[in-house]
């Protein structure tokens, strides 16, 4: 996904790294202006709608431009990198040489200036650059940044209340423009934020990334300040929250694999009519079974647990009722049935819920599923789960179990007509061959599409699921 502006630079794309996704948000870029690429190499790190893909360039070169800062999110399609190749590679630097010179232009200049290697010789007169707009000059001795420190702790002067106009220019135009490099002045200008507000904390007063993203979040300013001589406080209530405390509220951007989930299980709540049924079930043997597969040297270094005999039976109930394993095309007014079963399990990872699937899961013998089931957990552990995995489900399972709860009403995924979901697997009392028995027992939950699943389908299905794990003796008789 590249496209050439000139002979020698080259603007790279948003690719679209999932089947039909319009957007991603760049989440780290690895590179800066004038840092040498070659083919191959990860330039970034973004998240779409799936997942988090590193994203890397497909040409030799040198950095020219980032278009857009961490945290933005951009169309597929639109530049977000440029790079010089070829000859132009060398004019890439331009962008960083002139932030060099910009940074000594803004520096005061002495009358007789003593050219060095990069700019000019130390001034050695009293040239002052122009105080910070809302503060009044400093002392010659204080830096800005000194300046704005002492205004801070109360022992500078304070900021004008309402100035009847702007005060004339100091200094030439070019003295009074805050330190900073264009990139960060481009993000100064995307995120709209004034630079001459800005606290800057780099050498000589020049203006970072980091200052310009900490202005942001820093609360607004009063309107009036009160002089220091005569401070007055105001009467609050001892429980009364502070105007300081921002302990009370936190906001999180709806962006990546939360605002994905949120718009899927929206869609899906709103747009299938649901059913759950239930079932409490005596797992007792499944358990035990469970731990003879853990001492079987054909399931050495594979994933062994509850889930993986859940998965079987849904698989073999799926078998028995192959109709539940289908879709509803809207817009062909078609019941789709799959004659395969792309078996999802419902994740939860750092960046949200995710749905990773075991492509024709139903051919796979109980060994294999274990290698698969294991594969596909540490993959979204990590964070690494590609977008085709969680493409083409047609039916999934969801654990609630492990977080200790008993169980659900789960949502449907878009596309799929049921999901299981499996509780937590607890000792109880339980009536078994006519003496009430401690026993492992948990409760099943089965939500279906209503469009095209029955109560008696989905009942069906559900009885089966129970029944292979009440007597996992079946699983060879039915399979």
């Amino acid at each position: 996904m590249t496209t050439m502006t000139d002979s020698s630079v080259r603007e790279f794309k948003m690719p679209d790294v999932g089947e039909g996704l319009t957007e991603a948000e760049i989440l780290k870029w690895y590179v800066q202006p004038g840092d040498t690429v070659t083919d191959g190499q990860v330039v970034c790190e973004v998240e779409t709608a799936k997942a988090a893909v590193e994203l890397p360039i497909p040409y030799d070169g040198v950095v020219r431009e980032l278009h857009f800062p961490e945290g933005t999110t951009v169309d597929v399609g639109t530049s977000i990198i440029a790079v010089a190749v070829g000859d132009g590679a060398a004019a890439a630097a331009e962008p960083v040489q002139e932030a060099v010179q910009e940074a000594v232009a803004e520096e005061p200049k002495p009358e007789g200036r003593q050219p060095v290697l990069v700019g000019y010789g130390v001034s050695t007169s009293s040239t002052k650059r122009r105080p910070r707009k809302g503060a009044e000059a400093p002392a010659a001795a204080q830096t800005p940044t000194a300046a704005i420190q002492a205004e801070l702790n109360g022992h500078g002067p304070a900021a004008p209340a309402a100035p009847a106009a702007p005060a004339a220019p100091a200094a030439p135009v070019t003295g009074d423009r805050p330190l900073a490099k264009p990139p960060v002045r481009k993000l100064a200008k995307d995120l709209g934020v004034d630079l001459a507000t800005v606290v800057p904390s780099g050498p000589d007063g020049i203006i970072t990334r980091e200052d310009v993203h900490a202005a942001v979040a820093a609360p607004e300013p009063a309107q009036a300040a009160a002089p220091r001589s005569e401070p007055a406080a105001p009467a609050v209530s001892p429980s009364a929250p502070t105007s300081y405390d921002t302990t009370r509220e936190t906001r999180i951007p709806v962006k990546g694999v939360r605002k994905a989930t949120a718009a899927a299980m929206v869609g899906s709540a709103f747009t299938a009519p649901h059913v759950t049924e239930f079932v409490t079930v005596d797992v007792t043997r499944t358990m035990k079974l469970v731990e003879e597969l853990k001492q079987d040297k054909e399931y050495t270094g594979l994933r062994v647990n509850p889930l993986l005999l859940i998965a079987k039976a849904l698989l073999v109930a799926i078998k028995r009722n192959p109709d539940i394993n289908a879709s509803w095309d809207e817009a062909a007014q078609e019941i789709v049935v799959k004659h395969y079963v792309n078996l999802g399990i419902a994740a939860a990872t750092p960046r949200g819920l995710i749905v990773p699937n075991i492509k024709d899961a139903h051919a796979q013998t109980l060994p294999q599923l274990a290698g698969s089931l294991g594969e596909l957990v540490s993959t979204a552990r990590e964070g690494k789960t590609s977008p085709a995995a969680m493409q083409g489900g047609t039916v999934t399972i969801t654990n609630v179990g492990v977080f200790g709860v008993d169980t659900g009403t789960p949502i449907l995924n878009p596309g799929e007509s049921a999901i299981l979901a499996v509780g937590a697997i607890k000792l109880q009392p339980w009536v078994h061959k006519g003496k009430v028995k401690p026993r492992q027992v948990t409760t099943l939950a089965l939500s279906f599409d209503h469009r095209l699943v029955d109560g008696e389908l989905g009942s069906k299905v559900l009885a089966d699921v129970a029944a292979v794990l009440e007597q996992p003796k079946r699983l060879i008789s039915w399979a």
